[in-house]
């Protein structure tokens, strides 16, 4: 590889950062309906000719930034992984329950800080275009396998009810991330975001019932 070439590379790769950030801001605060390329061409600082030679369509774009956000989302829980792991072998092993909790607080935190995509309606273009991405569906389901061992762990050890379905429990931390309570508390301009994640992890995971 050429000198010209690999610098021709490095800045075709900071431009698709650029994008795919700016698809983000944009899916976050606007939502894939709303958003246009004319948006995502002005906020990442580009023509709109340029980005399209870098990315075809506007169904590319919000799964280049869904395929990110996970990315995030696997680094994130497999960083809990290896701190668990640690543990262990400390003599401290890790309660699944608060490894779950970790990666709900996780999500709500990257939502409150404008950088969470809002989850397409399930019977959207998008949606169906991210089930034909196999960049976003390999990764969908590394998640959700991880996940879900978590919870098969915190069920079988009575943290989590036994007679819940394990994917209504994994449904319910995927809602957390683009969950309407967490934005409009944020909205409200009354509460901190550590209150909005105490909150809602505390609903979450013990409901909204007086514990007597």
């Amino acid at each position: 590889m050429t000198s010209r070439s690999s610098i021709k590379q490095q800045i075709q790769r900071v431009r698709e950062q650029a994008i795919v950030a700016a698809v983000n801001r944009l899916l976050a605060t606007k939502g894939y309906d709303a958003m246009t390329v004319d948006e995502v061409a002005a906020e990442a600082g580009m023509a709109k000719a340029s980005l399209y030679k870098l990315f075809t369509s506007k169904e590319e774009l919000a799964g280049a930034a869904m395929v990110g956000v996970l990315d995030r989302a696997l680094a994130f829980v497999d960083g809990l992984r290896e701190a668990a792991a640690q543990a262990a072998e400390a003599g401290t092993p890790a309660r699944p329950l608060d490894q779950l909790k970790a990666v709900t607080r996780w999500a709500m935190l990257t939502q409150l800080e404008g950088e969470m995509p809002s989850l397409p309606a399930q019977n959207s273009t998008l949606s169906a275009s991210l089930q034909s991405n196999d960049a976003y569906m390999d990764r969908l389901i590394a998640l959700s396998n991880r996940l879900s061992i978590w919870i098969t762990e915190a069920q079988t050890s009575g943290q989590l009810q036994a007679a819940l379905p394990p994917e209504l429990v994994l449904y319910t931390l995927f809602a957390r991330a683009c969950d309407p309570v967490v934005a409009l508390l944020k909205e409200s301009g009354q509460y901190t975001h550590a209150q909005i994640i105490d909150w809602v992890t505390s609903t979450t995971f013990d409901g909204l019932a007086t514990v007597k």
